[in-house]
Formats: structure tokens, sequence, C-alpha cells
């Protein structure tokens, strides 16, 4: 397949989930910047995607990520990001989403699960997001971090080369 075929937009994510529900396919959800990918990202993937039968990444817009991260950020922008987790086997769709928080992307897809990585607790995550998961009877699984791995600590190092 394709990775570019993984992308999905808001014409065609409705037929992509449909699809899923009408095989009885249980689907992953996960969202975030992901801007310079690390070992910790493609761990975390992985074990997202072993939840279900199929994982979907949500992918924080540019400019959302600005304002998440400050500035100089994201360092990839967001269809270079969406291409490469499209590339990876553990994924099966990416949707670049442009509201600052994931409600209306996890309300479009309602997914069965919901996953986040362990520098997130349930009370540390987006309580709105949290509110609108558990209206949709979404269950909400948090996995562990792969220490020392993240885009702020690799943008650290490479600052002080």
């Amino acid at each position: 397949m394709d990775f570019a075929s993984k992308i999905l937009t808001a014409d065609t994510l409705p037929a992509w989930r449909e699809n899923l529900r009408r095989l009885g396919r249980k689907l992953v959800v996960t969202n975030g910047c992901f801007d310079i990918l690390h070992l910790g990202h493609v761990t975390y993937l992985q074990q997202a995607r072993q939840q279900g039968d199929a994982l979907l990444v949500g992918v924080t817009s540019d400019t959302n990520v600005g304002k998440l991260k400050g500035p100089g950020r994201p360092v990839n922008n967001e269809q270079d990001r969406a291409g490469i987790l499209a590339a990876l086997q553990s994924v099966d769709g990416v949707f670049i989403f442009p509201e600052f928080d994931a409600r209306k992307f996890l309300e479009a897809v309602v997914p069965d699960i919901y996953v986040k990585g362990g520098d997130y607790t349930v009370d540390t995550i987006n309580q709105d997001e949290r509110r609108l998961l558990d209206k949709l009877g979404v269950q909400i699984v948090i996995l562990s971090v792969v220490p020392g791995k993240s885009t702020t600590a690799l943008l650290e190092k490479i600052n002080r080369l």
C-alpha cells in the first residue's frame, strides 16, 4: 500500500471509519505533534496498534504545534509529519486536525480505544477530550514511555552540539 493513501482528509475520514465498523474492526486512536520521530514514538505507536485492529493517528496542525511547543516548532511541517507516520507499518491512517484540541476529530471517528503516552495520566490528559470520550463510551488507555526519549530532549541534545 502506498503510504500517502493512508493520509486521510475530512472528506475521506468518514468512509474510512465506516469501513472499519462494517468489518467489525476495533479502532485505536491517538493524537499528538510527532514532530521529530524517534524510538519513543515508534515504540508507543506499535504498542497502541496492539490495543486493537487499526490505528488512526491524529496529527496536530502546524499552527497548534507552535502554540503548544513554542517558537521554532514544529521542526517538520504537518504534511511531512503525516507522511512519515503513514509510512509506519503500525499506523493504518493519519489525519491532520486543524483545531487546538482533538475533540472534533475524536467525535468524528468515535474510536473504540483512545491511547495516550505515559507522560500523561487520565487526570492530566485534556479534560474536555476526556469528558467527550467518557460520553462516547471510549476506553482510555495510558501506555508507558521509553525513558529519555522525547523530541524536546532530542532538540536539547542537538542544541548542545
